[in-house]
């Protein structure tokens, strides 16, 4: 059983660069090296931090998001701001959204941890609520006690 809640949003809007994820759906080790590549590489190059020297709070944000049948992927923060190289100015509806909180080592671990335990389990125990497509976020919240902490936020719609 999935620790998961309901949360009504307001809107918000996330700046990010990214990345087209080639590997099939299916293939989750090929994705997952994917996202970890660019991860690696937008902190290198400094790319997320020219996010975060943007953003209006200390949030990183994780998306995922299908663009004309295309698996995207993006490193973002959340801003009214924009920034001429960034890739994607991604809008998130006001609603409700199924929320899972987790903790994990490292950045991927807890955005791989969360969107598992979001799409493996919370989601099929939601039954009153549907994902219904568009973009969904693992959000890195901070650090305590040595781990990262976040939660995943997908936007649903009721049944």
């Amino acid at each position: 059983m999935a620790n998961y809640t309901i949360e009504e949003k307001d809107s918000f809007t996330v700046l990010g660069f990214g990345t087209e994820l080639k590997s099939h759906y299916t293939d989750f080790v090929g994705i997952n090296k994917e996202k970890a590549d660019f991860w690696n590489e937008v902190k290198e190059d400094g790319r997320l931090d020219e996010l975060k020297a943007v953003a209006s709070n200390d949030y990183i944000f994780v998306v995922n998001e299908a663009v004309n049948n295309k698996m995207m992927h993006y490193a973002g923060v959340m801003t009214e701001k924009t920034l001429p190289e960034a890739t994607r100015v991604i809008q998130f509806p006001k609603g409700e959204y199924v929320v899972v909180k987790g903790e994990a080592q490292t950045d991927l671990e807890l955005s791989n941890t969360l969107t598992g335990m979001a799409f493996g389990q919370a989601l099929a125990e939601a039954t009153d609520y549907a994902y219904v497509g568009g973009p969904n976020t693992a959000v890195i919240m901070g650090e305590q006690n040595g781990l990262l902490y976040g939660e995943m936020w997908i936007p649903v719609v009721r049944k």
